[in-house]
């Protein structure tokens, strides 16, 4: 069964500065719930090609992966796929005019493989959770004074 998790928000600042900050993956632990560490496999900043090493906690187990970027349009999308890690996984960042503000959208694809396939069901509903607290959390972060 595969993973297809959308969520969205809308945050009151500019598409180019929500881009900018939540598109560095530098700046995933801070708005991330679950991942702990972000380790830079190339270069920074993010471009095409780009790798990066993540460790994460998700369903009470410890996920090491790699993200390697796949697509960028800055300030609009960003898209990155697992290189390494326990099942593909690929993960979209949008964001767009929203009135005032910016419409981000966070998408997390993959098709488990494994035990990750058995708890498909139950892993798209925890993702879908920790998706939601994340964008509230760089909602809270991006419109702090």
């Amino acid at each position: 069964m595969p993973v297809d998790v959308l969520t969205e928000i809308v945050i009151a600042r500019p598409p180019h500065v929500v881009a900018a900050y939540a598109g560095d993956p530098s700046n995933a632990p801070e708005w991330y719930v679950n991942i702990r560490s972000v380790e830079w496999k190339t270069p920074p900043p993010a471009v095409v090609g780009s790798r990066m090493a993540f460790v994460a906690h998700f369903l009470g187990r410890r996920l090491a992966y790699t993200y390697e970027i796949v697509e960028l349009l800055p300030g609009a999308r960003l898209v990155m796929r697992t290189a390494e890690g326990p099942f593909p996984m690929e993960t979209t960042y949008t964001w767009e005019p929203a009135g005032d503000g910016t419409r981000m959208t966070l998408r997390n694809r993959g098709e488990p493989s494994g035990f990750s396939k058995l708890v498909a069901p139950l892993m798209s509903a925890a993702m879908r959770r920790a998706n939601t607290k994340d964008l509230a959390r760089l909602k809270a972060l991006m419109e702090r004074p």
